[in-house]
């Protein structure tokens, strides 16, 4: 089932331009997201929730719970004014295990559409697990392992290779289902570990990644990240070693509640749930025999939006349009990114990988991020809104490249207190990130940031010289700050410099 967007009428914003909201009705929660359309690069306007438990005792009374439908309804009645409010184009609600599993399922489901006045879009298992996916690779394109997304009620895994999606399933494993469980802890393991026996293809995932979802599994990794002081307080693609995630779901199976309350940026509501959500992480560890846990921040709600895109838009790559779309709203000129790409190309293409290509692209496209603050402070500035932007297709490492990039760009000043994270670089890294950064700032002198300048002029290496050939029809850009700032790039990379004016 693909679920679809309603076709805008004549009097109305097309779909991908006007605001786009999911309301996603979940076994423990229930959120609405607002995007700012349907784009490529998922950028979120809105995002509320409210951890209404509509699952909590479904597995011993088979209905939904009472408190839950309550709490539920009451939040959608606000979704629906703010989505009102924020001019939503196109609104689709979504409803996922307890709804399709409670007896009373279908009576809540009236009242949702009443409420919300819209359909309501039940999905199944097996859709779920599609979406979930779905959202994972539209952030993490080439992912190569298998996709968990843990809910409140079910636990959905599906595999993917290299970027395709194959077999997908759902398991009866999320915590407020396994809270329902009378048996002690090695009868709840037992439980744990049958159910995942029955997913045959699991084996064949050794060696490979999980990629996670879901607020529980989130959690785990802020722990993780507290717990090792990691510089990048950024969840999307952040990596833990399987051996690592094993060793901190142990700890947490063991600590009890008042323990697991005083964890910073945990919600109370998903105490109870952490130990749970660690065994299933532990179990799925084991039986997969996965390298690492990576964290996506993208699941169902990406998967979702992410299908309404044409082929075309789904093909873009995420992280250069994700740059594209920040630019935007950030720098003077949006369009100058790609004739800084060009300008670059020459100083980097004989020892430049396609990865370094693409990021040496999105450094160009950002080069302009911090313009607008006092002098002293754009490096620092530069490098944060960086380090920390809704960017997706690019891991940890690259996204400090680009940071460091970005602070190089604007000669150092005041640092950020993210500056920590360089040490993610290796030397090599590093340097290509201050050489690309010092180049980007020259050429900003030399063109007064306005697109159309630069193609006139040329830097490339010729032997073992940093030569910046200059149209004589733009010879006047040339100056003192111009040669300073050349001649600071060469002294950078060990070269001499020299500039040539060509007719």
């Amino acid at each position: 089932m693909r679920i679809s967007i309603p076709q805008p009428n004549s009097e109305s914003q097309n779909a991908s331009e006007g605001p786009f909201g999911i309301v996603d009705i979940g076994s423990n929660s229930v959120r609405l997201v607002v995007y700012a359309g349907v784009r490529r690069n998922p950028v979120v306007i809105f995002n509320d929730k409210v951890m209404a438990g509509l699952g909590r005792d479904l597995a011993t009374t088979g209905h939904l719970h009472p408190d839950g439908v309550e709490r539920a309804l009451t939040a959608l009645r606000r979704f629906r004014a703010l989505a009102d409010e924020l001019a939503v184009q196109n609104l689709i609600v979504t409803a996922t295990a307890a709804v399709r599993e409670a007896s009373d399922g279908p009576q809540f489901a009236d009242e949702v559409e009443k409420v919300c006045k819209c359909k309501l879009h039940l999905i199944d298992g097996e859709e779920e697990a599609r979406l979930a996916a779905l959202g994972v690779l539209s952030g993490i394109p080439d992912a190569h392992g298998v996709v968990g997304d843990l809910g409140g009620g079910s636990l959905e895994l599906i595999s993917v290779t290299h970027g395709v999606m194959g077999e997908g399933v759902t398991l009866p494993l999320g915590p407020l289902r396994l809270e329902t469980i009378e048996t002690d802890e090695k009868g709840l393991q037992a439980y744990v570990e049958k159910k995942l026996a029955g997913v045959e293809w699991l084996t064949s995932m050794k060696g490979r990644s999980l990629y996670v979802v879901g607020g529980g599994w989130r959690n785990l990794a802020r722990i993780h990240m507290a717990e090792c002081e990691y510089p990048v307080r950024v969840l999307h693609n952040y990596e833990i070693p399987a051996s690592e995630a094993k060793k901190l779901t142990a700890l947490l199976e063991r600590l009890g509640p008042q323990t697991l309350g005083k964890i910073p940026d945990i919600s109370s509501r998903r105490i109870s749930a952490l130990p749970l959500s660690a065994l299933v992480l532990s179990k799925v560890i084991e039986s997969s025999g996965v390298e690492k846990v990576v964290v996506s921040a993208n699941g169902l709600r990406e998967g979702v939006l992410f299908d309404q895109l044409s082929d075309e838009e789904q093909q873009k790559d995420p992280l250069i349009a994700g740059c594209h779309d920040l630019a935007s709203r950030l720098v003077r000129y949006p369009e100058h990114g790609d004739e800084l790409e060009v300008w670059t190309r020459d100083l980097f293409q004989e020892v430049e990988s396609a990865e370094e290509a693409r990021l040496r692209h999105a450094a160009c496209i950002l080069a302009d991020l911090g313009w607008f603050v006092h002098p002293d402070y754009r490096a620092g500035h530069a490098m944060d809104q960086i380090m920390l932007a809704p960017i997706s297709g690019i891991d940890h490492r690259g996204r400090v490249f680009l940071a460091r990039s970005g602070y190089h760009r604007h000669a150092g000043g005041k640092t950020s207190s993210l500056v920590k994270a360089k040490q993610m670089l290796s030397t090599e890294e590093a340097e290509r990130a201050r050489t690309l950064g010092m180049a980007l700032r020259l050429s900003f002198t030399l063109c007064a940031s306005r697109p159309g300048v630069l193609p006139h002029t040329t830097l490339h290496k010729v032997d073992k010289t940093l030569v910046l050939e200059v149209d004589r029809s733009h010879e006047n850009f040339l100056g003192e700050t111009v040669t300073k700032r050349l001649t600071q790039l060469g002294k950078s990379m060990g070269l001499p410099v020299r500039i040539d004016i060509r007719s």
